[in-house]
């Protein structure tokens, strides 16, 4: 065991779990609001909220780092996670503003199972980051938020081949791409946080 002389700034820990949190609650308001849409400008103007809520989280832990000495891991890797759950976040508050924008009438079932591959995905880094401080146990969290990643590939294709293969507007087929394109790269970015913790972990066996 190694002695350490001066003790790691173990609180990061759990600003990290705080900001997962956070991002996790934008998940599931992104699919509550897209499974009911009922209210979607205020569940909207709730997302934008949580959004705010987490730059004010990431902009804590950035402070932190710059005023420790020791951190508990390398700040690069610091700086990558928050930075990576940052981008989840916007990508989750960008894809539910583009539903008002775009005056989408009613979701398609592809984009509220795109959300539910989200809110998968962040109930896991959530839970990873709640054991990220053993550095131990947390390959079965990112062997799966890749694999659901696969899915998420899988259903965006299905989703924007079924725009070519209805009838549809050419402008509504334009907006579709997007939303699902906003989507998908929120699934992607959720595979690079698990990529970034699998990094840690591996360092730190």
């Amino acid at each position: 065991m190694r002695l350490r002389l001066i003790p790691r700034e173990e609180r990061f820990f759990d600003m990290f779990v705080e900001d997962a949190a956070n991002v996790l609650h934008g998940a599931r308001l992104l699919e509550a609001m897209l499974r009911t849409y009922e209210h979607p400008e205020r569940q909207a103007k709730e997302l934008f909220a949580v959004e705010h809520q987490g730059d004010e989280i990431s902009h804590a832990i950035g402070k932190r780092l710059n005023t420790t000495f020791v951190t508990p891991f390398d700040r690069e890797d610091i700086h990558g996670l928050i930075s990576g759950l940052d981008d989840i976040l916007d990508l989750i508050e960008e894809a539910a503003d583009t539903f008002i924008l775009y005056h989408i009438d009613r979701p398609t079932p592809e984009a509220i199972e795109q959300a539910g591959v989200i809110v998968r995905q962040c109930e896991l880094i959530h839970e990873a980051l709640t054991k990220l401080r053993s550095f131990k146990a947390l390959q079965r969290y990112w062997i799966e938020i890749h694999r659901l990643e696969n899915e998420g590939d899988r259903i965006t294709r299905a989703a924007v081949a079924g725009l070519f293969a209805t009838q549809q507007q050419p402008v509504d087929i334009i907006k579709w791409k997007d939303i699902y394109g906003l989507l998908e790269g929120c699934i992607d970015k959720c595979e690079d946080v698990a990529n970034i913790i699998e990094k840690i972990a591996i360092k730190h066996a």
